[in-house]
């Protein structure tokens, strides 16, 4: 887990794009939101979910860097939002 959370410490978007994710983390709600990205089913555990939030994020930041017309910028914020809610949670169920 040490090296999921040290590829999150690494991680740097545009600081308008970080700031509305941030925001958005306060209202994030796991049973809500996780499947609307994810899917609907059981929802996976902290570190699985966010394996994958992080493989849809590197997608999205590639689509945004080459000025993808399937870019959504809504959709990167929204996982953005995931991304750093699973990471707290992460963070501190390992406290």
């Amino acid at each position: 887990m040490q090296d999921l959370l040290s590829m999150l410490h690494a991680l740097h978007r545009p600081r308008l794009m970080m700031r509305a994710a941030r925001i958005g983390a306060e209202d994030y709600r796991r049973t809500a939101h996780l499947p609307r990205l994810l899917g609907y089913g059981v929802l996976p555990r902290h570190g699985a979910a966010l394996m994958k939030l992080m493989e849809m994020e590197a997608e999205l930041e590639h689509q945004r860097t080459t000025s993808d017309a399937n870019y959504s910028v809504i959709r990167h914020v929204d996982v953005l939002i995931a991304v750093i809610s699973e990471a707290r949670d992460l963070r501190a169920s390992l406290a």
